[in-house]
């Protein structure tokens, strides 16, 4: 997805002041705070996209660079890595608010609410094995998973009968608790979560007797993972809210799956370029003729083979390699095929004696123009 430009985002100018900047992410962050907007995944993304922006728009260095480099800037691409982008998660962005709200926030928006950051489910990782074949044409998988998954007897809320909630007697509603304590300075008082509640401010009466007042079960589900096409060994591939189930109805986690690349019988990777070597026999290297080239997709092309074709040489056919992953480039990798050319080990009389009639010929000795390219080519094999 193509970022949009932080000005845009925030609704500002690029001449906007600091207050101005400030003024204009507070108002955005109030409307598209998760707590007002609860499951709606596109008030979320507008929620992190504000924050992404001011995080490097109120910082007068971070700004300089983002008006000079734009997204590419010299902390990394797409999106300032590092500082902002898609490396800021959601507690990140509610650490920034004692600078935007003040103190305890602003109408109870300055914490993140106690249940979305306590009761998000926990990732899953798999692992998945994947041919080169399937690397090129993206792939669907399906997996029986073995998860937390929303209680079916109280549909996640944790209450039995749908038994309505009480007040908590620990926080008396508030979800915090103060403690005060002497020090030096005199009396200190110091805020937290409430341990009764987990910040709610509500506790259930009666706990449903199936979870056990949790919400969650253990059971499974049949998750279904699209893996784009040009995925390397290694990578990991994020599937949103298909991990175990959030305790009380809470957000569920992700799934985290690692792409392992199983070896291929014809084909060698090398980044998106796909190496194929190709053996020709001695009469179609020294006469010349064609040679059948198999691709990734299942086709076969025939290729020209120049009369005189040194063993090592290489031919590049544009774009029949992988494709590129999604948001890591453009187009497609070159199919390298590198040339070989096939010596007998026994050779019949007649073979021998045509063959002993051409020793002494200079023409089958080879120039030295031939061999210095020959030397060149062991050279760089080794730097």
């Amino acid at each position: 997805m193509n970022k949009r430009d932080y000005y845009e985002v925030l609704g500002i100018s690029k001449t906007a002041s600091e207050d101005e900047i400030k003024k204009a992410y507070r108002q955005i962050a109030i409307k598209y705070h998760p707590d007002r907007n609860p499951g709606d995944k596109e008030a979320e993304e507008k929620f992190k996209e504000a924050a992404e922006a001011y995080n490097v728009l109120h910082d007068p260095q971070k700004r300089q660079q983002y008006d000079q480099f734009g997204f590419n800037g010299p902390f990394g691409g797409g999106g300032f890595d590092g500082f902002g982008g898609t490396s800021m998660n959601m507690d990140d962005i509610f650490s920034m608010f004692g600078d935007i709200f003040g103190g305890h926030g602003f109408g109870g928006f300055g914490r993140r609410s106690a249940q979305t950051q306590h009761y998000r489910g926990s990732d899953l990782r798999l692992k998945v094995k994947l041919t080169l074949e399937e690397v090129n044409q993206g792939v669907t998988k399906k997996f029986k998973v073995r998860k937390d998954v929303t209680c079916t007897h109280c549909h996640g809320t944790g209450a039995e009968d749908g038994s309505s909630r009480e007040t908590c007697p620990t926080c008396h509603g508030s979800g915090i608790i103060t403690h005060t304590t002497q020090s030096i300075f005199g009396m200190m008082q110091t805020q937290g979560v409430c341990p009764t509640c987990q910040g709610e401010g509500q506790v259930i009466k009666n706990k449903c007797h199936k979870c056990g007042g949790t919400g969650i079960i253990k059971g499974e589900e049949v998750v279904e993972i699209n893996i784009p096409a040009g995925v390397a060994d290694g990578m990991v591939v994020s599937v949103p809210g298909k991990g175990n189930a959030g305790e009380h109805g809470g957000v569920n986690g992700d799934i985290q799956v690692f792409i392992e690349e199983v070896e291929h019988e014809t084909f060698v990777r090398d980044g998106n370029d796909l190496i194929y070597s190709l053996l020709l026999d001695f009469p179609t290297a020294a006469l010349g003729g064609e040679a059948d080239i198999p691709t990734i997709d299942g086709k076969t092309l025939k290729v020209k083979i120049d009369s005189g074709t040194q063993p090592g040489k290489t031919m590049r056919l544009r774009g029949k390699g992988l494709p590129a992953v999604q948001g890591y480039g453009s187009g497609r990798g070159d199919l390298v095929v590198n040339i070989s050319v096939y010596v007998p080990k026994t050779l019949s009389r007649e073979e021998r004696k045509a063959l002993e009639s051409f020793k002494d010929s200079d023409n089958f000795k080879g120039d030295s123009q031939t061999k210095d390219s020959i030397f060149n080519r062991f050279k760089n094999y080794f730097s």
